[in-house]
């Protein structure tokens, strides 16, 4: 028999990562690893890093360190780091934490089983030299398709030491992964059993944004075929999941480099009718993209969530142009306007950056303005620092790191009050509700259309029944505390028919 080999993957940032973790999980499990839940219980740690702001970049050395620690008393013989911030710093990492003893950029995720027995076996995989991924695919976007030998996670294409994989799906293939269906469609394994999954509609960016070093270790922006999302997320329903949410780093753009700005238009309601998907969710949108036909889609196809996850990032017209962003308050508060005329009752959260350098107090008090009139569910607040290599760290005119900390708590404050009015307005709704979880603290926890996972709220059921996740009910907003409602089953979905709930 062959040696048992054991893998455990710690995901940190954002669900682009949660995608990424499944494919190396697929691609692990396909060669024999044993994946396992707990770092402990492995021979290798696998850890996801996260390298987008210094918050997140801490969080992931911390999580190494601590899997470090695992090497003293546990199973546990080799850590190593993959992801967004071992691909931006690469040997830069491995020299300032030798503690890992792997640092492993994207290019290495074809042969990511390789990788790991020849660090578990004690030999060294040089750690990469990070490198401006933007320059890898070709600037017009309708090149980009055909290009080859660029590692993109979530798309599996070929790296130059990876030999393609056939055109139908590999044999033989252990129990719970997903077999690729062509070049570009990546194997899986789910780690979990949450009734939501995350699929990639695309990976990389175009946009140039002044505080934003993303594109330089993701790429530019590709599509993913709409025929490898399709089989996908089919497979995903067979695996039980009820809820699909599309991430990339700008899913507004996609199709552009298949020729068709308006495929997701199109995709849509092709993924809403994939048998055992009950909701569709939307990420990562563009205010700049928006466009009527993706406003009207979003709204009024049946199981696609009416939910705009919306990167403001600022309202100030100063502000947003020193970020090479477009738009201000007034067209902001008009895109709403059109969102919820089509459906008043549609979710929307935005991310805003406070403090960027040039940043006034009349500046600040303009995006107060826009957060006060635009009645957003979520809202989340980061005050600036610099990022390495991004346009912005170059930027003369900073602000006081104080002054930064102030406005933060400030605007923070006044997101917390707004969200939770937000969410008391939502009392008297009825709302479709997708049962997430039970426990003893809190009973049964779900989400409702404006609430995706992790980010938005919950909502929390009142019910005499008995429901176990994936299940999709309608219920009454009855309250809120804070961001999250509660609310009274009225019926319940499935077995056929909608029974009526016990009261």
């Amino acid at each position: 028999m062959p040696e048992r080999r054991t893998v455990a993957l710690v995901t940190l940032g954002c669900a682009r990562n949660e995608v990424d973790s499944e494919e190396l999980a697929g691609r692990l499990a396909a060669d024999g690893w044993e994946l396992v839940e707990e770092a402990a219980d492995a021979d290798v740690a696998v850890v996801n890093t996260c390298g987008f702001v210094e918050a997140a970049k801490k969080d992931s050395v911390d999580a190494l360190l601590e899997a470090n620690d695992l090497k003293d008393h546990g199973r546990t013989q080799a850590v190593v780091a993959v992801g967004c911030m071992a691909e931006r710093y690469g040997k830069e990492l491995a020299e300032a934490l030798p503690e890992a003893d792997g640092v492993l950029g994207f290019d290495d995720y074809g042969d990511i089983s390789g990788r790991l027995q020849t660090i578990l076996s004690g030999g060294i995989h040089a750690s990469h030299t990070p490198r401006d991924r933007r320059k890898l695919l070709p600037i017009s976007p309708a090149e980009r398709q055909d290009s080859a030998g660029v590692a993109l996670p979530g798309h599996a294409q070929t790296g130059s030491d990876e030999p393609a994989p056939p055109a139908g799906p590999p044999e033989d293939l252990p129990e719970g992964v997903a077999p690729a269906s062509g070049p570009r469609a990546p194997l899986r394994r789910r780690l979990g059993s949450s009734p939501v999954a995350s699929v990639k509609l695309a990976s990389g960016c175009d946009r140039r944004c002044s505080f934003c070093a993303i594109p330089s270790f993701r790429g530019s922006f590709i599509s993913r075929r709409p025929s490898d999302v399709l089989g996908e997320t089919r497979w995903l329903a067979g695996q039980g999941v009820k809820e699909i949410m599309l991430v990339s780093e700008n899913n507004t753009s996609y199709g552009k480099d298949l020729g068709d700005i308006r495929l997701l238009e199109t995709l849509l309601p092709e993924l809403a009718a994939v048998d055992g998907i009950e909701r569709i969710r939307v990420s990562y949108l563009q205010p700049a993209e928006m466009r009527p036909g993706l406003i009207d889609v979003l709204t009024g196809t049946d199981k696609v969530a009416p939910y705009f996850d919306l990167s403001f990032q600022h309202s100030a017209p100063g502000v947003l142009r020193a970020m090479r962003r477009f738009g201000d308050t007034d067209r902001f508060l008009d895109l709403l306007a059109q969102i919820r005329t089509k459906a008043p009752q549609a979710g929307a959260r935005s991310n805003f950056i406070v403090g960027f350098p040039g940043e006034s107090e009349s500046d600040l008090a303009e995006l107060e303005r826009f957060i006060t009139e635009a009645r957003l569910d979520a809202i989340g607040v980061f005050g600036y620092s610099d990022e390495d290599g991004t346009e912005a760290a170059s930027y003369e005119d900073k602000v006081d790191p104080d002054v930064v900390a102030e406005r933060l708590a400030r605007v923070s404050r006044l997101a917390e009050e707004l969200t939770a009015q937000r969410a008391e307005e939502r009392v008297g709704e009825t709302v479709r509700v997708l049962v997430d979880r039970t426990d003893d603290e809190d009973g049964i926890v779900g989400r409702a259309a404006h609430q995706a996972p992790e980010t938005d709220g919950v909502t929390l059921l009142s019910t005499d029944q008995e429901l176990e996740p994936g299940r999709m009910v309608e219920a009454k907003v009855v309250a809120s505390e804070g961001v999250d409602l509660v609310a009274e089953v009225l019926s319940v979905e499935g077995a056929g028919c909608t029974e009526e709930a016990a009261r």
